[in-house]
């Protein structure tokens, strides 16, 4: 399995549209996403509001690149996003059986 770790950072001034995009759109998005074993999503917190994350665990690479293509380096982004980030920032890694 393999877990994907994604940051974002919104614009300054859009934290509030992003909070909205980041509930309403991209949470229920990835809940309903094929392959995806586990979903953890980061909410903003007072001493950074402008950052998010999703911890994301994937049943396999194979299922990883369903979602995002060849290049699992380059975030998924919607289009309702693009506007409202100012940065992201993805990590891979082997999930280990605890």
């Amino acid at each position: 399995m393999i877990m994907r770790i994604f940051q974002v950072t919104a614009r300054p001034g859009k934290e509030a549209d992003f909070a909205r995009f980041f509930h309403e759109t991209a949470i229920p998005l990835m809940k309903r996403t094929e392959g995806l074993r586990t979903i953890l999503p980061g909410a903003a917190r007072a001493d950074a509001p402008r950052d998010f994350a999703f911890v994301m665990v994937w049943e396999s690479l194979a299922a990883l690149k369903r979602f995002v293509g060849e290049d699992i380096s380059s975030p998924h982004v919607d289009p309702a996003e693009a506007e409202l980030a100012e940065s992201r920032s993805i990590r891979h890694y082997d999930l280990v059986e605890a």
